[in-house]
């Protein structure tokens, strides 16, 4: 029989990094979740990608048990380092910062599918375009699809 679910929470945290401090502590703690045991099994399971903004969603049961996903990077944080940039622009309809190219933009794509409601890269490539567009990113080239 399935366990009784009591409580989701998501947070975003640098890969190999977590540790019992705010952000993670005081969000695991309220649920009555082991944070020591989530911070072993969280750093352990994302070695290989120490350093990157990883979102995770973490389901709490009602014994204080607990299971988590860990997601791809977002989409904004693969853009900039694509682009090689610090931030987004303050008035991305005014001021471009940066450009990045359909062959990046496809990379992106390509390795957030899991993540995203779509079934083509073609539509998923559309959808990093659009947020590059709106951090005041210019989109080099043509697009694939286009004739």
């Amino acid at each position: 029989m399935a366990k009784e679910i009591s409580g989701l929470i998501k947070l975003q945290i640098r890969g190999g990094a977590a540790n019992p401090s705010p952000p993670v502590g005081p969000a695991l703690g309220a649920k009555g979740v082991n944070i020591m045991e989530f911070c072993k099994q969280f750093n352990a399971r994302t070695q290989e990608k120490a350093g990157k903004v990883l979102p995770c969603v973490i389901t709490v049961y009602a014994d204080k048990s607990f299971d988590f996903v860990v997601k791809t990077p977002p989409a904004a944080v693969q853009l900039l380092e694509s682009a090689k940039i610090k931030k987004g622009s303050p008035e991305s309809n005014k001021i471009k910062i940066g450009s990045i190219t359909w062959d990046q933009i496809k990379v992106i794509a390509e390795d957030k599918m899991p993540d995203l409601n779509c079934f083509t890269v073609e539509s998923a490539m559309r959808m990093m375009a659009g947020t590059a567009r709106s951090m005041g990113l210019n989109v080099k080239g043509k697009a694939p699809w286009s004739n």
